[in-house]
């Protein structure tokens, strides 16, 4: 009895058997790398069962037959063989490397990078921004589309810090002409932490000091101009804006020239507070001796006011009322 076609189905069944062998291993290899992964260990596990159960009942049908059993397994033998390419293939496609799969999805991986980078952009965020951009060029080696991104990324920031800048140095410019000098110093060191390397930015505090400085010349030049024509309550306004600017050396070169203001202005009012009280009009002479009592409280014509107030109060309720004249 020929039994080349047993041997052939043995053959085709080995075959079968250590492709299913060799599927099991990559099935248990991928299920401990991937979790959750058990599709190819499924296919590898009831391809090995179909050949275990399916051998020994095609071996004893092929020990007791002759030539009419071994033509009826000829089909058999023949789906064996189909199974065993069919086997092949797909242990072929599931052998497919990491970097082949990447390769595969690559498109959709670019275009997923692409996106994120854009996003990051908007939220200004732009160290994540890069840290995608060099991801993309280490992964899909776009070198030249990751040196746009970094332009397109540098452009975007320094834009933001242009009008971040531009925005605080128009705020620092109205807290100047406001006269409030600490306001604008503080705006200027905030700016300073945040881009300490900017040259208008460092520049900041010199210019402020330099305003300062002129709004300060400023004040002294009005305040001449005034004591010069005579404008008492002029100078004194100046001189109470001044206050606040003065160094005690500054201060001590207007001192003498200050008291003669002062000491004018004291005359003048003692002046209208004689003429109201001559004139009877008592309203208005309270009126000028609260001025002397609040603006010259040490003076002695505010000791001699203070003495005759409660008179002058008095008076000025029981007197009818009246135009007050100007100080």
């Amino acid at each position: 009895m020929d039994n080349r076609p047993s041997g052939a189905m043995t053959a085709a069944y080995v075959v079968a058997l250590l492709i299913a062998l060799g599927i099991v291993a990559l099935g248990v290899s991928q299920a401990m790398h991937v979790p959750r992964v058990w599709s190819v260990l499924a296919i590898g596990a009831a391809a090995l069962v179909a050949v275990l159960v399916s051998w020994p009942i095609a071996a004893s049908i092929s020990s007791r037959g002759g030539d009419e059993v071994t033509k009826a397994l000829a089909p058999l033998t023949e789906r064996l063989q189909e199974f065993s390419v069919m086997l092949t293939l797909i242990s072929e496609q599931q052998m497919l490397s990491d970097r082949a799969k990447s390769v595969a999805f690559r498109d959709k991986d670019r275009e997923a990078v692409r996106r994120a980078i854009q996003e990051e952009i908007a939220a200004g965020d732009y160290e994540a921004a890069l840290s995608l951009v060099n991801e993309m060029e280490k992964s899909f080696g776009y070198k030249q589309q990751a040196e746009k991104f970094r332009h397109d990324i540098e452009e975007k920031r320094n834009e933001v810090f242009r009008r971040t800048i531009m925005d605080g140095v128009a705020s620092i410019d109205r807290l100047t002409r406001a006269e409030k000098w600490q306001e604008a110093l503080s705006e200027s060191h905030n700016l300073m932490q945040r881009f300490p390397h900017n040259e208008q930015v460092r520049n900041l505090p010199h210019e402020i000091d330099v305003r300062r400085q002129q709004f300060k010349k400023q004040l002294v030049d009005s305040w001449h101009e005034a004591v010069g024509r005579k404008d008492t309550d002029g100078s004194i306004e100046i001189l109470k804006k001044l206050d606040t600017y003065l160094t005690p050396s500054e201060a001590e070169v207007l001192q003498e020239e200050a008291r003669g203001v002062f000491k004018q202005k004291l005359d003048n009012l003692r002046t209208q507070f004689s003429v109201a009280v001559q004139d009877h009009r008592w309203a208005e002479a309270v009126r000028i001796g609260d001025s002397i009592m609040r603006d010259f409280p040490n003076t002695q014509m505010a000791r001699e006011v203070r003495e005759r107030m409660e008179a002058m109060r008095q008076r000025a309720a029981a007197a009818p009322t009246e135009a007050p004249a100007p100080v």
